[in-house]
């Protein structure tokens, strides 16, 4: 194993994943030169926005763990610190936030589950667990807010409007990330000697209903992330994952572009390719994350910077806009991939406890769970 240079070991010493000879799609001045890319759009306040110019928690705490790979500690702890001051009472963000104020109030539930991820990475990599601990209230109450979402049949819905009313629907994507979360407060929770049971119920009755109750989830099965999210959110392992990865690969991948961001557009975008690069780097199939990663470099600015996506019977890169979220998703996959922090399992770890989308519950309507009770 090479480490060091362009081959890994990044500034805290992680694991280098590289083989003799092997030339990474993202070497470790690639990733240096992204992740400060998304540094530049980095508002006064902390805040990192889309390129439209709203921020919301989600994309926000994406972006913060990719310029915690490539060492930007500055700016990153400037984005914890803006998450600090613009949660609400309820643990919650508002979803979208413009120079600091709230233009859309409701607060998303993945939105919220998402910074322990982010939390959890940052101790990963950097080791500082008096950090981890001043973040630890905000944590507790978001994955509170969190767990307040959930049905009595287990997945959690997608949003509390601002009046105060809960959604009447859940989003699979946005569930399957919320299970990274759950799983990363739970660790947090334990390595700080605070442990959180209620979470870890929570994540198993959730990791059940992802595996095994697609009628809980509203259809947006012609998106690519209700595809591959459950297993890289960590609910789906095993031969389950792979079949599922199996049964619509050709519906969205596109051999030497990347993936479809939906399934009836000619559409590639980013973010979504490094993802099931992810999901496959966490199934042990590193050989095709790897290409993936290759595939998608065509949307690589000069600056280091990245394209959305690229329609590609038109040949325009659509949006006309690169987005600081498909950088951080870059980012994370050549770490995932590489080896350039301790933290680069994080989305491996998240599948640690593959057993329990297999139980059902008692409020599910599984058989057998109907007979154990």
């Amino acid at each position: 194993m090479a480490s060091g240079g362009e081959h890994g070991g990044g500034p805290y010493g992680g694991p280098a994943r590289v083989t003799d000879g092997e030339r990474p799609p993202v070497g470790w001045e690639q990733v240096v030169q992204t992740a400060h890319s998304i540094a530049a759009v980095q508002e006064p306040d902390g805040g990192v926005p889309w390129p439209e110019g709203h921020v919301d928690a989600w994309n926000h705490v994406e972006c913060l763990m990719a310029m915690s790979v490539a060492g930007l500690a500055e700016p990153v702890r400037r984005g914890y610190d803006w998450l600090v001051r613009t949660q609400r009472a309820d643990g919650s963000w508002p979803m979208k936030l413009v120079g600091g104020r709230a233009v859309e109030h409701g607060g998303e539930s993945n939105h919220a589950a998402y910074v322990a991820v982010g939390v959890w990475h940052e101790l990963l990599v950097t080791g500082d667990e008096d950090f981890a601990r001043g973040m630890w209230p905000v944590v507790r109450s978001a994955l509170d807010f969190v767990v307040g979402l959930q049905t009595t049949r287990g997945e959690i819905v997608w949003e509390r409007a601002a009046d105060g009313r809960a959604a009447s629907y859940a989003l699979l994507t946005g569930c399957a990330s919320i299970h990274q979360g759950l799983r990363c407060g739970v660790l947090l929770g334990d390595r700080l000697g605070d442990p959180q049971p209620d979470w870890e119920l929570a994540a198993d009755q959730l990791a059940h209903v992802l595996a095994a109750h697609p009628e809980a989830f509203a259809d947006k099965s012609r998106w690519s992330m209700d595809w591959y999210y459950p297993i890289l959110g960590g609910a789906l392992r095993g031969p389950a994952a792979h079949a599922r990865l199996a049964e619509e690969w050709d519906t969205f991948v596109e051999p030497g572009l990347g993936i479809r961001c939906v399934s009836d557009q000619p559409w590639v975008t980013g973010a979504e390719t490094c993802e099931l690069a992810l999901a496959l780097d966490a199934l042990g199939d590193r050989e095709r994350a790897v290409r993936l990663l290759a595939d998608m470099q065509h949307l690589r600015h000069e600056d280091g910077s990245y394209w959305t996506g690229w329609q590609f019977v038109n040949r325009k890169h659509f949006p006309h806009e690169r987005s600081a979220y498909t950088a951080a998703a870059v980012v994370l996959a050549a770490d995932a991939l590489y080896g350039y922090t301790a933290a680069s399992g994080v989305f491996r770890d998240a599948g640690l406890r593959t057993d329990v989308g297999e139980r059902p519950t008692g409020a599910c309507g599984c058989s057998h769970a109907r007979s154990l009770g």
